[in-house]
C-alpha cells in the first residue's frame, strides 16, 4: 500500500492541480487530506491561484481517493460543497501495526497529543511545516504545505510506502526522508 498525505491547499487551485497530479504520478493507493481546503483563513494571504469553487471541482472529481479531516479554516458551509467527509476533527489508520492518529493540528498537535502510546504515530499539518519530531516515544510527523510554506520550506507533501514516510516537493523529489521501523 501506498500513500499519499497532503495539507492546506487553502483554496489555491493551483496548488490542488499540483497535488493531484503528484497523486496520479505517484500512484498511490488513497490521498489523506489533513485539512483546511477551501478558504484561506484570516491568517494568511490569498495563495496563487485563490479559486475556492475550482478546487471543489478538483476535490469533488477525486471523492473515492480521498480520507479527509476538518482543519481550522473548513466549516459546516464547505461541507455542504463537498461530496467527501470533511468534518471529523480526526480519523485513525493502522500501518505496519502502528495505530496513526491523524489530524490536522489545530486541536492536537506534537506539543499537546493525544492519548497514544509509545510506537503510535501522529500526523497533522496546520503549521505549514514539514518535518518529524519524536514525543514521549510517538513519531510526530507534517507534510507540510501544497499551498501556503512557511519558514523558507517549499511546498510539499508525505507518502508512506514500505514503513518510509518521505516528504517530497512538488516536482516529487525528496525533501526529507523519515524510515519508521
Amino acid at each position: 500500500m501506498k500513500l499519499m498525505f497532503a495539507s492546506d491547499i487553502h483554496g489555491s487551485l493551483s496548488a490542488a492541480r499540483a497535488m493531484a497530479e503528484r497523486y496520479r504520478a505517484e500512484r498511490c493507493d488513497r490521498l489523506i487530506l489533513l485539512g483546511d481546503l477551501l478558504y484561506h483563513g484570516p491568517r494568511n494571504d490569498l495563495p496563487d491561484a485563490y479559486d475556492p469553487k475550482g478546487v471543489i471541482a478538483l476535490l469533488n472529481g477525486m471523492k473515492d481517493e480521498l480520507l479527509c479531516v476538518r482543519g481550522n479554516c473548513d466549516a459546516e458551509v464547505d461541507q455542504m460543497v463537498l461530496s467527501i467527509p470533511i468534518l471529523a476533527d480526526y480519523a485513525l489508520l493502522w500501518l505496519s501495526g502502528r495505530c496513526v492518529f491523524l489530524t490536522h493540528g489545530h486541536l492536537h498537535s506534537p506539543d499537546s497529543l493525544p492519548p497514544l502510546k509509545s510506537g503510535d504515530l501522529f500526523i497533522s499539518g496546520h503549521t505549514h511545516i514539514p518535518g518529524c519530531w519524536e514525543r514521549s516515544g510517538i513519531t510526530c510527523l507534517n507534510p507540510g504545505s501544497v499551498a501556503l510554506p512557511k519558514q523558507g520550506h517549499p511546498a510539499t507533501y508525505m507518502v508512506w510506502e514500505d514503513g518510509v514516510f518521505s516528504i517530497r516537493r512538488m516536482d516529487g523529489s525528496e525533501y526529507l526522508r523519515y524510515p519508521v521501523q
